[in-house]
């Protein structure tokens, strides 16, 4: 049977170790705050802490990024091991791993899935269930590698599998996610936003669920991965200055044709998820 490792046990990291114990794997974890460790064994989603890493077959590194870019370049492990990240960035790490030789077979992976709450109390072996997982590959992926990859995606739940290169998901995520964030988290800054009891429903629930990110891990995030940020993030301020533009000078006729244009990318995104 193969020995996994996985080293964060936050939200993804512990879901990843509840959802493959599930699966049958035997797997081991570890984080830095020790209570982490104590629940996730009390839960039944590792066996032990880790104590060496060349002992395991397979590798998920679910920290931040910066400490992802440390273990992928300095720890050591199994020759021939599984070596994973999940990172929400790809081009930083894939670039400093096939910086040198490496002992291991890397494989980047993201799982599209989370909630507004952190930590190995919000984990749970069925957050992936129908959910999307991207798979980042180069010319030195090899099948057995991706096999494997899809093989512990299938038993950890995943719907739907995308597979591409590290820069087309930093482009891509720069927009479905980071982009998202950024708008949630400046949206609540609003000086009215304390004084709304009574006033909200679905539209504000939605447009400040995200808005609670972890400054820490986030800002690493937006730093790898600025420069297709800074195209969204323009992108967006230009759009949104149109709609400010219409409203200043009192254009209906245009404001209704931006309305429009935006209800119908709306429905022809949602007829392709559909």
């Amino acid at each position: 049977m193969k020995k996994i490792a996985v080293i964060g046990l936050g939200i993804i990291g512990g879901s990843i170790c509840g959802a493959l114990t599930q699966a049958g794997y035997f797997v081991d974890g570890t984080d830095l705050n020790e209570r982490s460790i104590c629940i996730a064994k009390e839960k039944g989603y590792i066996q032990n802490k880790i104590v060496n890493l060349t002992e395991y077959d397979a590798v998920f590194i679910a920290v931040s990024p910066l400490a992802t870019l440390n273990i992928l370049t300095t720890e050591r492990f199994k020759n021939g091991a599984f070596v994973a990240d999940i990172c929400g960035v790809k081009q930083a790490l894939e670039l400093a791993v096939y910086a040198e030789e490496r002992n291991f077979r890397y494989i980047g992976l993201h799982p599209m899935a989370g909630k507004e709450t952190s930590g190995i109390l919000s984990a749970t072996p069925t957050l992936f269930k129908r959910a999307n997982l991207v798979i980042t590959t180069t010319e030195q992926t090899d099948e057995k590698t991706l096999l494997e990859a899809r093989e512990f995606a299938s038993a950890m739940g995943f719907g739907k599998i995308v597979e591409c290169s590290a820069k087309t998901h930093d482009e891509k995520i720069a927009l479905t996610s980071q982009l998202a964030h950024l708008v949630s988290n400046a949206y609540v800054k609003s000086e009215r936003v304390q004084d709304c009891e009574g006033f909200t429903g679905g539209s504000f629930q939605d447009m400040t669920r995200i808005a609670g990110v972890d400054e820490h891990i986030w800002s690493q995030l937006y730093f790898y991965n600025r420069e297709c940020i800074l195209e969204e993030l323009n992108a967006f301020i230009q759009n949104i200055s149109a709609y400010r533009d219409a409203l200043e000078i009192g254009d209906k006729e245009k404001l209704a044709e931006l309305l429009k244009e935006g209800r119908l990318i709306r429905e022809k995104i949602k007829r392709a998820d559909d």
